[in-house]
């Protein structure tokens, strides 16, 4: 079967409906349906609609709060802790994203390190929240365990990504969107959706060996750091996804380590809860609180057009700045719609009919 295409809006008012029918606040709502389309349209389609179940089966299992008092419990003209109250970390990402970006208007830069959250959608949704305000924006969350340090077998960290959004000035901003493992779990499951291997060096089975059986993770088996191996830099990888946890967790009073609760529903919680929930943490920079927004976003777009000047390898059109397949597929689909693989699609139309919602 071949992959259906559906516009961003229908989807997009399907999601809001959805969410609406657990709980949510029509605001909450709209905002939860716009960080997940966000992935839709950006073309991480395991970060998109097809997690949409996911979020309702943990709202189901009472582990998401659909109506948060979202708190700020600790803070500084600067820094702040928040309290997520257990909601999604669709909702609750964007106002601590917010509360960094007010921050830094006001002082020059604004870092918010967040608690009792939840699986809070793509790095990039909030990190490019600041470029619209000449800021820098960072994003970065700690995520369900699934990932064995290097010279490991057990599963410590999760995927971890980070996200840097820096503005430009006639060329697209710079966005680096990454995970610090190889490959997210998303990408393992679509590979399951579609029945293919993964490649070698994502995962590794539950003895420590190199697999590429991409449903490994099911069989005691674990995702490796960014690097693959200790030959290749996995130990780089494994720094990067133990920065973010200390600053999404250890700065907020999060889970952390192998004790940050799992994304699907039916993975039991861990016995040990040292802290609440997901931790997250955002930044926002002014770039004026360090120069002149003028002479930076000039010596930007010379930076950026000198690596797209850049000599290319033999038979490549041209070297990509980070951000720039997703912009470029952001406009595709928003003119041509959005693919999804049929196993998506009847999984949300399964949704649908359970909460008396047409997709």
């Amino acid at each position: 079967m071949q992959d259906t295409t559906y516009a961003y809006q229908q989807l997009l008012d399907f999601t809001i409906q959805v969410f609406k029918k657990i709980g949510c606040p029509d605001t909450d709502a709209v905002t939860a349906a716009s960080v997940l389309l966000s992935a839709d349209l950006r073309g991480v389609d395991s970060h998109g609609v097809a997690r949409l179940s996911g979020y309702v089966r943990l709202w189901e299992a009472k582990r998401v709060n659909a109506t948060p008092q979202i708190t700020v419990i600790h803070e500084t003209p600067s820094t702040a802790v928040v309290d997520g109250d257990g909601g999604l970390g669709l909702v609750v990402a964007p106002f601590a994203m917010q509360l960094a970006i007010e921050k830094a208007r006001n002082v020059g830069t604004g870092w918010v390190s967040v608690q009792h959250s939840n699986h809070y959608g793509i790095a990039a949704a909030h990190a490019m929240k600041a470029l619209e305000h000449d800021m820098i924006g960072i994003s970065m969350t700690n995520a369900s365990p699934l990932v064995a340090p290097t010279f490991s077998i057990s599963k410590m960290l999760g995927t971890n990504p980070i996200c840097v959004a820096a503005p430009a000035g006639v060329q697209p901003p710079f966005v680096a969107d990454l995970a610090t493992t190889t490959a997210a779990n998303g990408k393992l499951e679509i590979l399951q959706r579609k029945e293919e291997a993964a490649p070698l060096g994502w995962v590794q089975d539950a003895e420590g060996h190199a697999s590429t059986d991409a449903s490994i993770l099911k069989k005691g088996g674990a995702l490796l750091p960014l690097g693959g191996d200790r030959e290749h830099g996995s130990h780089k990888g494994y720094a990067l996804g133990a920065v973010v946890d200390i600053f999404s967790a250890l700065l907020s009073g999060a889970n952390y380590a192998p004790w940050v609760p799992p994304f699907p529903a039916y993975v039991p919680m861990p016995e040990r809860q040292p802290g609440k929930g997901i931790g997250h943490f955002f930044g926002a920079m002014r770039v004026d609180a360090f120069r002149t927004v003028e002479a930076y976003k000039r010596d930007m777009d010379d930076w950026i057009s000198g690596f797209r000047n850049a000599a290319p390898i033999q038979g490549q059109e041209q070297v990509l700045i980070p951000g720039d397949p997703e912009r470029i597929m952001e406009a595709e689909r928003s003119r041509e719609g959005i693919p999804l693989l049929p196993a998506v699609a009847a999984d949300l139309k399964a949704l649908g009919d359970k909460l008396g919602v047409v997709f």
